[in-house]
């Protein structure tokens, strides 16, 4: 962990202000960008994840503030940091290693239904009803699937195991 970390000892305020900038206007998106926030480098796991946490809402939690306005600035810093605390759990390697098995099952025996492309994220619906995002997939392996005539092949070969991913929705089951 940086030492001048959000979660670490010096709290760099404007920092954070930028970065709820960006949550609240919808920009922060990109794996990095949560990683900058939390201060924590790419093979962070979830431990570190959780003390950064930790440390965070010890100093940040809205309960903490008096006056209106200080709850309402700790609400939001609040919310953009649980926001880029879970999805970097999300895609932690503890994480992808425990889900490992019901991924594979999911990729390897379940169709692809549908899916979507936006600012490189690239969402995959399958027949069983789950649902997965792959991140920072490049414009031009999107075209090579909506073109290719055995989506489901293609996947395996080129998506699946090539980017980082999460599930983004359970499949219900009847």
């Amino acid at each position: 962990m940086r030492e001048d970390a959000i979660g670490g000892y010096d709290h760099s305020h404007l920092l954070l202000d930028l970065w709820i900038k960006k949550y609240i206007c919808g920009q922060m998106k990109k794996i990095g960008d949560y990683r900058k926030l939390l201060g924590v480098d790419k093979d962070a796991g979830l431990q570190e994840l959780k003390t950064v946490y930790r440390g965070f809402m010890k100093d940040w939690h809205p309960d903490k503030f008096q006056s209106d306005e200080e709850k309402h600035q700790a609400e939001e810093k609040s919310k953009a940091f649980i926001e880029a605390y879970h999805f970097l759990v999300s895609i932690a390697p503890e994480t992808q290693e425990s889900k490992q098995e019901e991924y594979t099952a999911v990729v390897t025996s379940s169709r692809i239904v549908d899916f979507d492309y936006k600012a490189s994220v690239l969402t995959i619906n399958f027949a069983d009803g789950s649902s997965y995002e792959y991140f920072d997939v490049p414009k031009n392996i999107y075209g090579k699937l909506v073109n290719s005539d055995t989506r489901d092949r293609f996947s395996r070969r080129h998506i699946y195991h090539s980017y980082v991913y999460r599930k983004a929705s359970k499949a219900v089951e009847v």
